[in-house]
């Protein structure tokens, strides 16, 4: 027997009617009523009118029942159009939230509305527009709108727009069985993203992961992309906080502007609003491509080619604040004693006698005309450290005071002191083009005085601002904060290099990733490396700058080994960290190679060698492309495997392009190591040749001053 549901409304109709014609309605004439009805009628009569009762009682049943079929049928018809209504191409609409899928049938994503429910009636569909004006909770602007830019892509432009409740508004997307990618950089670096425990919705702004663990790190971009080749960019418009689940498997996006430092544009009131768009490809690679094409600015010139090519040997991790005239000298001559080239010498902190100042402490560095002189006789170029902050000890703290060169309380009235890692001070208002212009002509002065090349741009987060400011232009994203110090590199990109990153793919310099402790883990260790440059290079960033050789050197956050007791980190780590370096786009020293003993130098002539020889010119061709691209420079597996399931894993190994497939060593204690290898023909560094794939190589030989690699056969 079929169900009701599958008869089809004329079907059902015309059953219906039958059924009523089933019953004999016998007419009665007027006369014949009205003596039926009177007292004194026959008995013939009454046994007339008492037999009648139940053919008129069927036709009325007949009636009724012809009634409810058309009412079923109008209802079902209305059901069916609103069904209709509520679906757009691949997506189909309900009160609690969305569903996409794929050509096959399959659900590949999946939205749910957490802070209130559509009222479907108040729904309504023109063209590619689905839109509703109602919600439980009142009046508001609900819209799908579907876009095919292209063939093999479909987009979805989605947006809640409260106008009477100020809370909140929060969607939270399912993982769906996929793989995501993306986000932000943070301190404990996974690839894919894992979900762990319950958080609830914070502010998606730049933060130091290196001081706050938990927080999203100095470079991030509101954008997601998932192995079912779907992919999420949330509008700059909207307060975004970020929450997840490992219960639901969910990320939870919120718009708010109640308990946050996002702020409504200037005569707009707070009302939160959610809009994204959700793009759908035939791949993960291309959906990408597609996404990086159409929404990430672009670097507009490759950096140096000498930096790509040779390493930059900074002061930090080595001498940290007490470098002097003497050890930076002593350094650039060490350097060229044990015959290694050096794109530049970076000076970090501290050569200044108090922060905010913009000249070298004469105590450390009694004659910096001269060792700059001495320094490019030899041959070196000196890029020197810089940061946002003037210490209310500075000579600068009152000429910024009463310049009004500083972010402000939120009256507007006084500076706002703020904490850094080096003290309290008032951080630069760089909305302020005063502001702007007093930090660039300082470091234009310290260029044109000592012929210095660059300068490593430091901190930049908005973790740095106070909890409540206010900057001359007001800023609405937080986030903003960090794109405007970003800007204040561009006169000096050739060598320049950052650690913060917002909207900020245009820069066209080195962006570092944050500082390393001199371990082997995921919490910025070793194993993190991969992780962190797979993510920032999905979010656009491609000159990536590794962080130094070895880490840090930070007391209690420094594996030692038999090393330790000189405060350096492990031999073995510093070793495998040298040679994974050596595949990334540029490399970065400050403990040397000679601190440890002459088999470590020699390894690491070998791979700075190999870097400059063999990868720095297949980068270089790369970094080329990006310009009119923005394709990641440093691939995943999966950017030639998107149909293998095992490459959307893997977090040990990346690609150089499509054509060189990389496997270092990341634990301690191994000279082999499992390598996988997607479909194609492959030939390794010993020569071997692998053309059956994909296949596990297993516990695959790989020496202490060794890099497994691999290169596609065509």
């Amino acid at each position: 027997m079929r169900s009701f549901g599958q008869i089809s409304p004329h079907s059902e109709m015309e059953m219906l009617l039958k059924i009523g014609s089933m019953y004999q309605i016998v007419p009665v004439a007027p006369g014949e009523q009205q003596m039926a009805g009177g007292a004194g009628g026959s008995p013939l009569k009454k046994k007339l009118a008492h037999e009648g009762r139940p053919l008129v009682m069927a036709g009325m049943l007949g009636c009724a029942l012809v009634l409810a079929a058309v009412v079923a049928w109008c209802y079902y018809s209305a059901s069916l159009r609103k069904a209709q209504l509520l679906k757009t191409e691949s997506l189909d609409l309900d009160k609690d939230g969305f569903i996409i899928r794929n050509q096959a049938g399959a659900v590949i994503f999946n939205m749910t509305f957490r802070s209130g429910t559509l009222d479907l009636d108040s729904c309504s569909k023109e063209g590619s527009i689905l839109s509703c004006t109602q919600s439980d909770s009142g009046k508001l602007n609900f819209f799908i709108q579907t876009v095919r830019p292209k063939d093999t892509v479909m987009c979805y432009r989605v947006r809640w727009e409260e106008l009477q409740n100020k809370r909140l508004v929060e969607h939270a997307m399912a993982y769906n069985d996929s793989h995501w990618y993306g986000g932000a950089e943070t301190a404990t670096q996974y690839w894919p993203i894992r979900i762990q425990g319950e958080e609830d919705p914070r502010p998606f702004i730049t933060s130091d992961v290196y001081s706050d663990r938990n927080a999203f790190g100095g470079i991030l971009e509101r954008y997601w992309l998932s192995s079912n080749a779907t992919a999420i960019k949330i509008n700059d418009s909207v307060p975004f906080h970020l929450g997840w689940s490992e219960k639901d498997r969910t990320l939870r996006f919120e718009a708010r502007y109640q308990d946050s430092p996002f702020r409504p544009p200037e005569g707009q009131q707070a009302l939160p609003e959610l809009s994204y768009r959700v793009c759908v490809g035939s791949d993960v690679t291309s959906i990408h491509k597609y996404m990086v094409r159409r929404y990430f600015p672009k670097p507009i010139k490759v950096p140096s080619t000498e930096v790509f090519k040779h390493p930059v040997w900074s002061t930090w991790a080595l001498h940290k604040t007490s470098v002097t005239q003497e050890k930076l000298l002593r350094y650039a001559s060490d350097i060229t004693k044990h015959g290694f080239t050096c794109s530049h010498l970076e000076l970090d902190d501290r050569y200044t006698a108090d922060y905010g100042e913009f000249d070298f402490d004469p105590q450390k560095f009694p004659n910096a005309t001269g060792m700059f002189d001495k320094l490019r006789e030899d041959g070196f170029r000196v890029s020197l450290w810089t940061h946002p902050f003037i210490n209310y000890d500075s000579i600068n703290f009152g000429v910024a005071v009463e310049k009004g060169l500083f972010v402000r309380e939120p009256s507007g009235e006084l500076p706002a002191l703020v904490r850094w890692w080096n003290g309290i001070g008032g951080i630069l208002d760089f909305t302020n083009p005063e502001a702007r212009e007093w930090y660039s002509s300082h470091l234009r002065m310290l260029k044109a005085r000592y012929d210095v090349t660059s300068f490593k741009f430091d901190a930049g987060e908005t973790s740095y601002l106070p909890h409540q400011f206010s900057t001359l232009v007001p800023l609405s994203d937080p986030s903003t904060f960090t794109r405007r110090y970003t800007e204040m590199a561009i006169p000096f990109n050739e060598r320049a290099e950052l650690r913060v990153g917002y909207q900020s793919q245009n820069i066209s310099c080195f962006f570092r990733i944050i500082d390393r402790d001199s371990v082997w883990g995921y919490e910025l260790g070793l194993k993190s490396i991969i992780p962190t440059v797979l993510t920032i290079s999905i979010l656009g960033y491609q000159f990536v700058l590794p962080d130094m050789i070895g880490g840090n050197a930070y007391p209690n956050r420094t594996t030692g080994g038999l090393d330790g007791k000189n405060g350096l980190p492990d031999r073995e780590l510093y070793i495998r960290w040298l040679e994974l370096s050596a595949f990334l786009p540029a490399m970065q020293f400050s403990i040397p190679p000679w601190a440890y003993d002459n088999e470590v130098v020699q390894i690491a002539q070998k791979f700075t060698e190999f870097h400059e020889t063999l990868v720095a010119p297949r980068v270089l061709e790369l970094a080329g492309e990006v310009l009119d691209t923005g394709d990641p420079i440093i691939r995943p597996l999966w950017w030639i495997a998107n149909d293998d399931e095992a490459a959307y894993k893997i977090d040990s190994q990346f690609l150089i392009g499509d054509d060189l497939m990389v496997a270092p060593v990341l634990e301690p204690g191994k000279q082999e190591r499992d390598i996988y290898l997607p479909a194609g023909r492959w030939r390794s560094y010993k020569g071997e040749h692998f053309d059956k794939g994909p296949i596990y190589l297993t516990d695959y030989p790989v020496d202490l001053d060794e890099v497994a690699f691999f290169t596609w056969v065509h």
